[in-house]
């Protein structure tokens, strides 16, 4: 009964971020001494704190308002994934308190070595957040692959290289670390750190591709926790070889490495594929494939004909008809990006602005407690379509290339982008049959090339949607980018303890 009412109080502070304890005598419809005797629990256990007289009404004794503690309790996110590894130490404010990310390469890399470097990453961080006065109750690691809940076992991380590692086994840390798939804790991290929304499917692009569906707040894992491999629905079942065993995989089309490929290939030619009729992407590595122009006297050109030879006359022309399209994007981006704040003023849910170093250690930390338990849910559209360079971890900078060739008009940068968005609006035209989200959030790599791909997604998933619903959910950039899933990695940390403070105090 008093873990029960313990996790009820809490609860209820979370929920208002700041209270008094006669209110929550009257939200709990607990007794006051029995709330008196909670929240001093609570309070010598470091998880709420006393922050000065408020008066509830006209009349009597002012109150003491309590909020949550972000001094004292912290949790630690981790992430592994093909090009880099990630930390974050984030208080049960759910301020990001400290990050870290170190480029590396962990293609079939051992698991042991790769759990070591992880390791050694996490330890400095965790020993500075002591420094701090902050005690690091848990973990959460995120993978790019199908993992067993139960047993920590990742069963198949294909750009990894790794199959059945059970890795929980592996980890060494003096607190509780859980492991997790990457797709949904950055699903999660989109929920508690990002936009807020209840119902959206959230596109992780990296290396690979997930994707991570919230249906009223709760993640859905499917019955055996393997949903969200959206990378590896089929776009094109004559398609290129996949990683997985299959062919025509999504991440063959819009994986980052294939957004690098495609972007540096030659030479290229934009295909004028009628939008009703683009089933299948070409076929030929140089052409490519994306959204018709709106022209809708363009018809599609056979495969065959697609030849460098040939190709010379209808690029030159296609530049010429794209270019005010281009420049207008290319502007609209500009003008995004001149009111868009930089990541480092981008303040993480209940955090001050402070100004970071972009490629440098990054440390934030707030001078109140703000337990703001979400971002209040904001209409898609009036989600910023614009993210600085500076949003992308130290080993995705292969991809500012490719933003600083979209924003000099480049036509071969601006065609992969357009194959990619086909390609991704294909898939997802799949997914929105089956599961109907309400939203869908592109973070990773997408979020920086969302000016590019953002529209063309949209309407690839009009011209194969369009008979079936009067409309297609909304489209729309991620706040997190690449640091969702280490974020929603602490975030379920914080879920925990809120849910069983009791266990916490009692440990």
């Amino acid at each position: 009964m008093r873990a029960r009412n313990l996790a009820l109080v809490l609860g209820a502070v979370g929920a208002r971020g700041s209270v008094t304890r006669a209110a929550l005598a009257e939200m709990t419809g607990l007794t006051k001494t029995t709330v008196s005797k909670l929240v001093g629990d609570l309070i010598e256990g470091g998880l709420v704190v006393e922050t000065g007289a408020v008066r509830d009404g006209e009349r009597g004794r002012p109150g003491v308002e309590i909020r949550i503690s972000g001094q004292h309790i912290a949790a630690l996110g981790l992430e592994i994934n093909v090009d880099y590894l990630a930390v974050c130490v984030v208080d049960l404010a759910r301020t990001v308190r400290l990050r870290r990310t170190q480029a590396v390469d962990n293609r079939a890399a051992p698991p042991v070595d790769v759990i070591a470097q992880l390791g050694d990453l996490a330890a400095a961080v965790v020993d500075e957040a002591v420094e701090k006065g902050l005690r690091v109750v848990g973990g959460v690691l995120a993978v790019p692959g199908p993992v067993d809940m139960t047993s920590g076992v990742v069963h198949n991380a294909p750009n990894l290289g790794w199959r059945d590692v059970p890795l929980a086994s592996l980890l060494r840390f003096p607190f509780p670390v859980r492991v997790e798939n990457e797709a949904n804790l950055a699903a999660l991290g989109e929920l508690w750190f990002g936009s807020g929304l209840p119902d959206f499917l959230h596109v992780s692009g990296e290396i690979g591709i997930g994707a991570g569906l919230v249906v009223r707040g709760r993640l859905f894992r499917g019955a055996h926790g393997f949903a969200g491999e959206l990378g590896h629905v089929v776009v094109s079942p004559a398609g290129p070889p996949c990683r997985c065993g299959g062919r025509g995989c999504l991440e063959q089309y819009a994986g980052q490495d294939a957004l690098l490929t495609a972007a540096r290939a030659a030479p290229f030619r934009r295909a004028a594929l009628d939008r009703r009729a683009a089933d299948t992407p070409p076929t030929s590595g140089y052409v490519a494939a994306g959204i018709p122009q709106k022209d809708a006297s363009e018809t599609p050109v056979p495969a065959q004909e697609k030849t460098p030879e040939s190709s010379g006359a209808a690029r030159a022309g296609a530049t010429q008809a794209g270019a005010t399209q281009a420049g207008a994007t290319q502007a609209g981006a500009t003008q995004a990006g001149a009111t868009h704040r930089r990541p480092a003023e981008m303040p993480m849910a209940g955090q001050k602005d402070a100004p970071e170093t972009p490629g440098a250690v990054q440390e934030k930390m707030a001078e109140t407690p703000g337990p703001i338990r979400k971002r209040p849910a904001e209409t898609p559209g009036a989600v910023s379509a614009t993210i600085p360079l500076e949003m992308l971890l130290p080993a995705q900078q292969g991809v500012s290339w490719v933003l600083s060739r979209l924003r000099e008009g480049d036509e071969k940068a601006r065609a992969a982008c357009e194959r990619a968005a086909w390609a991704l609006g294909v898939a997802l035209s799949s997914a929105v049959n089956l599961v109907d989200p309400d939203a869908i959030v592109l973070g990773g790599i997408y979020a920086p090339l969302f000016p590019w791909i953002g529209h063309m997604v949209t309407d690839t998933m009009k011209a194969r949607l369009g008979q079936m619903r009067g409309a297609v959910p909304p489209v729309v950039v991620s706040r997190l980018g690449a640091e969702a899933a280490a974020l929603g990695a602490a975030g379920q940390v914080i879920e925990q303890v809120m849910a069983d403070p009791a266990a916490l105090l009692h440990s």
